[in-house]
Formats: structure tokens, C-alpha cells, sequence
């Protein structure tokens, strides 16, 4: 197994979860040069943010299964249907919170939003370029995250 690099940043990212998103820009330049050459911190701050998606898909799913089940106890009305209900609406709105807890506690969110850039930038490259010049430039910018 490999080892860390540098132990001490090691372990500050370890405690950090791997997360230096919260950082000051001018605080992380050492983190993110360390995480550059260090593959061990490098795949277990990869592995933490898998952990922090999947919750966060696993939750979603979770809420579209609670409100198929309303839905499904609404249509059919069977006996004991309010109590039936309010597990179903409970459910759901356990699910939501998790998922809010998660969003917000975990930086996962920000890697989703930094993956869907990624994948703009990669399409407007693709596009003809009398496409290209039809959207607008405030867009262009965004996409190119220089806004």
C-alpha cells in the first residue's frame, strides 16, 4: 500500500475528511499540491466524496420510493390507509432531511457542480463554431469559470 508523502498534511486532511473546500484560496494552495502528488490522500479524498454522493443518491432515491409509496396507498385505499400515509409521508420527509444534512455537512454538492462545468466546457468545445458564436458571453464565462 502506498504511503502518505508528507505525514503531517496527511492527517490534516484526514481529519478534514479530505474536504478543503471551506478553505481561504490563498490557504489552499499547499492542500491541493499535496493532494496533485499524493496518490494514497488523493484516492481516499476520491473515495469520500463517492461515500458523500452515494448518500446523497441513495436519500433520492429513498424520497421517490416513500412518494411512489403514498401515491400507490392513495390510489388503492386499503384498511388502516391514514396510518399507511403518514408512514409514507414520514418517510419521505426523513429522507429529505438526510439528504439536506448530507448537502450541507459534506462538500459533495460542489464536486457535482464542478463535474457538470467540466462537462459544459467540454461540449462548448465541441460545438461548430457558428453555434459557439450564438450563446451569449455572460454564459460562455460561467461555463469557463472565470465569473
Amino acid at each position: 500500500m502506498a504511503q502518505c508523502t508528507d505525514r503531517v498534511i496527511g492527517k490534516i486532511l484526514a481529519g478534514w475528511r479530505y474536504d478543503i473546500s471551506g478553505l481561504a484560496p490563498e490557504m489552499r494552495g499547499d492542500y491541493e499540491a499535496h493532494l496533485a502528488e499524493c496518490e494514497l490522500c488523493h484516492s481516499r479524498q476520491r473515495l469520500h466524496r463517492g461515500i458523500d454522493i452515494g448518500l446523497m443518491a441513495l436519500a433520492s432515491i429513498s424520497m421517490f420510493v416513500f412518494l411512489l409509496a403514498y401515491g400507490v396507498i392513495r390510489h388503492f385505499k386499503p384498511s388502516h390507509a391514514f396510518l399507511l400515509e403518514i408512514g409514507a409521508l414520514g418517510g419521505f420527509l426523513l429522507s429529505m432531511l438526510l439528504w439536506l444534512l448530507v448537502a450541507v455537512a459534506t462538500p459533495a454538492p460542489l464536486v457535482v457542480k464542478d463535474v457538470a462545468l467540466f462537462g459544459a466546457r467540454r461540449g462548448l468545445e465541441k460545438l461548430p463554431e457558428e453555434i459557439r458564436d450564438r450563446i451569449p458571453e455572460e454564459l460562455k464565462l460561467k461555463i469557463s469559470g472565470q465569473s
